[in-house]
């Protein structure tokens, strides 16, 4: 069949959308319009669906960290490909999150990232920084930071990970849900479509996918959140580490948990439970008084 995808039209998420147009044989890219504020990372969300919904394209392929939990009714995740490491990585001055120089200037626009490295080092001084990944590298070239905070997984398809300094452990800097997965989107009723995304999904991807964004929803958060929700399939078991905390650092909570891998919703379940119980509400309620 022939197939087109749409994407939205940066550097990373062009070389994404060819990364899947290369397994199913070759597609047709469309790169869909978007609108919002800068910052607004929903608003490339917002136009790779409309292209699904007009028919434009018959599928959609997204970083699955920028996908809402809430979507039209008329699309849906169709798979997962393998997942890419789910890390976020340091850029810059230190070998290690403890040999960071002393109030360091730490880029990120992310109040999960903001949270975790002020729970661990609050001397560290970390500013606002917005763009794409060239954009955020060339601020820090330019000597106004000491370093920044990324996600693996955008440097390696980009074939920059010479650019890392070193990768943040995932029980320390616990990833944004959906981090290093990419969700293929289609619209309900299209077999075809479905069944050629499906044929190249993956189904550990799909299930720590599942898991993770289950606790993005039933906390009614978003991807810009100070929430941090990781899961790793071993086998028959499903393994769930998250963070919850104040954008400054100076309140948080973490949880582990370990439930069946072939009810990854079930799993992500449990694990909300638990996080209310222990307070998530009314720390993420703060954190957006405070955001």
């Amino acid at each position: 069949m022939s197939v087109r995808i749409a994407t939205r039209g940066s550097a990373l998420a062009l070389t994404q959308a060819r990364w899947v147009a290369d397994r199913l044989g070759g597609a047709e890219l469309v790169e869909a319009n978007s609108d919002g504020e800068p910052g607004d990372k929903s608003r490339f969300v917002r136009g790779v669906e409309r292209a699904l919904l007009a028919g434009e394209a018959e599928l959609g392929v997204h970083s699955a960290k920028d996908l809402p939990s809430e979507m039209p009714e008329e699309l849906e995740i169709a798979s997962a490909p393998e997942r890419e490491d789910a890390a976020d990585v340091w850029i810059g001055t230190g070998s290690s999150l403890e040999d960071a120089p002393e109030g360091a200037r730490v880029g990120t626009a992310s109040l999960r990232r903001r949270a975790q490295l002020l729970a661990a080092r609050p001397d560290l001084r970390v500013e606002e920084l917005h763009g794409n990944v060239d954009t955020r590298l060339r601020k820090l070239e330019e000597g106004t930071l000491d370093a920044i905070v990324l996600a693996a997984a955008g440097l390696r398809r980009l074939g920059r990970e010479d650019e890392i300094g070193f990768a943040l452990p995932v029980d320390r800097m616990v990833p944004a849900a959906g981090q290093g997965t990419l969700a293929l989107q289609a619209r309900i009723g299209d077999t075809e479509t479905g069944d050629a995304a499906g044929a190249i999904g993956d189904l550990r991807a799909m299930r720590e996918l599942t898991a993770e964004r289950t606790v993005v929803a039933l906390l009614d958060a978003t991807c810009a959140s100070p929430l941090g929700v990781h899961a790793r399939v071993n086998g028959d078991r499903i393994e769930l580490d998250a963070f919850v905390g104040l954008p400054d650092g100076s309140e948080w909570l973490r949880d582990r948990l370990e439930g069946k891998a072939e009810e990854p919703a079930l799993a992500g379940a449990e694990l909300v439970q638990r996080l209310l119980g222990a307070g998530a509400r009314e720390i993420l309620d703060r954190a957006e008084e405070m955001a």
